[in-house]
């Protein structure tokens, strides 16, 4: 009975919209005219139709949580759905006044009765004009909930609304939509899309046009946006166009924080390129940040550009303490995982960070990514992690291009009964220890290279294997096999990796492959307690980091830089895309800026390119030694943008690189930066 009273209600609804003229002189008759008939039913049929108005109390109630004495003004309020919804994510106590304006005395009186119900002392419905309205106190917070489509003098509505918010305060909008004929590309509509969506609200007297949106931006700065569609009840196939929108004062003064943090850096959607997997290929980075550090020697004025892969190592450079990282990937699912890292460790408890990043798990994700991440991603990142939430249910690191990797190597333990010795080996008390358990079992078997072996490691080392789980491109799979055995090349970086490298205390990434989780003490830094709770400052109060979804040249090419990190991304380019990067690094890095890369050849021809365009460049480690934790590259190499550069010292911190040479300056006769390997 009750589901048959419900579809008689949204018919009740329908109705009204579909088949009755709307009729009246004033504004206020048209709308009591319209929503009479269907007041009691507005709240079940709207549920289902009017989509952002979750989403925006939860991307506002994120930014007001932990606040209190708050003025909230719902404009164009109805029902005071919108209360109850607010209700459901923070406590209404926190609001000294919350005033739910409506023109319509039939929703009015339908709010009035639900505030009675609810017993909310502190709610005030007023029946009037959200163009006049003005309550005593500057306000927080400032709603329009799918009203100011229906509101004609909608700038004189804007304009008063914008007088009385307070500095730190903030005006949020649901809605429907269309298109400027030239818009943001995740709100451009075709032609057909914009005629079509603008005559059907026109008849319900709802002007779905672009201008209210644009007023919006002209008077207030955006800090949020996401632009979807939602279902209509009972219309099969047909989706209406719906966005939410966020707005502050321009050139505010009063620093917020909880409300503003750095906002999303991608402006709209990127498409993945055709020839990735319709996720990323990393969940956390495989370059050495450790390595990296020693030659790289950050600072506050540092400018730094860097390909994003799993995002760890971005996050480490704004840690040391670079003045602004640029962190750039042309597979937008990297974008998104690092911008989740982000929003994550601004919004988030050290130990809710743990669970998703360190143990890969979060049983709480989804209700997390609801009220407090998706807030604050961008409109690609929020739809890719709703898509993806249940990477948290049994592990992110199994999920991904590397994920593959993961749990094939977790199958293969299980198959070959070997769960006890990946155990061992990666909790193996010492390097001495560790070496032993390895080279007596998998070391020894990779070393005979025995006909199972052979036909084994074909079945891991083909092209798409290594591409789709390992993310080896065709170009680099080509460098390798001009110098070397791609089997040989495996055996030697894994053997080396265990003889050198301490899985339990410091190798988190093969400890991660081995077992799909990091340990408290083997882990990226941003994982770490003290580092998590300087980022979380770091990160918010300035732009620190800026995530860009894009070619690596072309985001070179928009700013000067110090410090440079190409990572192994030239072995991917064709002869004309090397020289064109060498021109852009040539022109954009500073003198004495300095840029670091791996490649899978030893002597990568594009060496000479680079210190063609004006670099001192110096090949540091080749993978004839032991080079670092991952250990998988063929060589590691630093340029410097002139001749005569800062002399580079590096700390003798770490015993894992004890053996290596104090460091001169490469301008200097006596420069020893080259290994003895080199030849040099």
């Amino acid at each position: 009975m009750e589901f048959v009273k419900g579809c008689v209600m949204d018919l009740q609804c329908l109705s009204s919209m579909w088949l009755k003229k709307i009729n009246g002189r004033t504004h206020k008759e048209r709308l009591e005219a319209f929503y009479n008939p269907q007041a009691e039913a507005y709240d079940r049929f709207r549920a289902n139709f009017l989509h952002g108005r979750q989403p925006l109390m939860a991307a506002c109630a994120a930014r007001l949580r932990g606040s209190t004495k708050m003025t909230w003004v719902d404009l164009g309020g109805g029902t005071a759905e919108n209360v109850d919804m607010m209700s459901q994510l923070i406590d209404l106590a926190s609001f000294d006044k919350i005033y739910v304006v409506d023109m319509c005395s039939a929703l009015c009186k339908v709010a009035r009765d639900k505030v009675k119900r609810k017993g909310w002392g502190n709610v005030e419905i007023v029946e009037g004009d959200a163009c006049t309205f003005k309550p005593l106190k500057e306000a927080t917070l400032v709603t329009f909930s799918y009203s100011l489509t229906m509101i004609p003098a909608f700038m004189d509505a804007v304009d008063q609304a914008t007088s009385y918010l307070a500095e730190d305060g903030m005006i949020g909008v649901a809605d429907f939509f269309t298109s400027a004929k030239y818009d943001l590309p995740n709100r451009q509509h075709t032609y057909s899309q914009r005629w079509f969506w603008r005559s059907v609200f026109d008849c319900d007297g709802i002007d779905v046009g672009p201008e209210r949106r644009q007023y919006l931006e002209h008077k207030l700065s955006p800090v949020y946006e996401y632009n979807s569609r939602g279902k209509i009840p009972y219309v099969p196939y047909i989706q209406a166009p719906y966005y939410v929108w966020i707005g502050r004062p321009f050139n505010c003064s009063k620093v917020n924080l909880q409300r503003f943090p750095a906002r999303a850096s991608d402006e709209f959607e990127a498409k993945r390129p055709p020839t990735f997997p319709p996720t990323f290929l990393y969940s956390l980075s495989w370059e050495d940040p450790r390595e990296d550090d020693k030659y790289l020697q950050i600072n506050p004025d540092d400018t730094v550009l860097t390909l994003t892969s799993g995002g760890c190592n971005a996050l480490d450079l704004v840690y040391q303490g670079a003045g602004q990282v640029v962190s750039v990937d042309i597979n937008p699912a990297q974008s998104y995982l690092l911008e989740l890292k982000r929003a994550a460790v601004i919004r988030l408890s050290f130990e809710d960070i743990w669970k998703m990043f360190g143990d890969g798990i979060h049983p709480k994700f989804d209700e997390l990514l609801r009220k407090e991440i998706s807030p604050f991603l961008s409109q690609g990142a929020a739809n890719f992690w709703y898509q993806k939430a249940y990477y948290f249910k049994k592990g992110l690191y199994y999920h991904g291009g590397m994920g593959r990797l993961l749990r094939a190597v977790k199958i293969l333990a299980k198959v070959t009964r070997k769960e006890q010795w990946v155990d061992c080996l990666v909790n193996a008390p010492t390097l001495e220890k560790q070496k032993e358990l390895w080279f007596s079992t998998v070391g020894k078997w990779l070393r005979q290279a025995n006909i199972f072996t052979r036909i084994s490691s074909f079945l891991v080392t083909n092209r798409l294997v290594l591409w789709f789980c390992a993310g080896v491109c065709k170009g680099q799979l080509s460098l390798i096999r001009k110098e070397d055995n791609i089997y040989d090349y495996i055996v030697r970086c894994l053997n080396s990796t265990a003889e050198y490298s301490h899985l339990r205390d410091s190798n988190y990434f093969y400890r991660c492959c081995l077992t799909g989780r990091f340990s408290k003490h083997c882990c990226p830094r941003f994982l770490e307690e003290e580092p998590f709770y300087q980022l979380k400052e770091d990160l918010a109060t300035k732009e620190r980091l800026l995530i860009r979804t894009g070619t690596f040249v072309g985001e070179l090419r928009k700013r000067m830089y110090t410090k440079v990190i190409l990572m192994d991304h030239v072995d991917w380019l064709e002869q004309p895309d090397i020289d064109t990067l060498c021109e852009a690094l040539r022109d954009q890095v500073r003198p004495g800026g300095r840029v670091i890369w791996r490649s899978a050849s030893r002597s990568p021809g594009y060496a000479k390119c680079i210190e063609k365009a004006g670099f001192k460049v110096t090949r540091i480690h080749t993978s004839e030694q032991y080079m670092d934790r991952v250990n998988m590259y063929a060589s590691f190499y630093v340029a410097f943008r002139n001749t005569t550069p800062a002399p580079i010292i590096v700390p003798s911190t770490n015993t894992e690189f004890s053996e290596k040479k104090p460091l001169l300056s490469p301008g200097s006769p006596d420069s020893v930066l080259a290994t003895p390997t080199d030849g040099k």
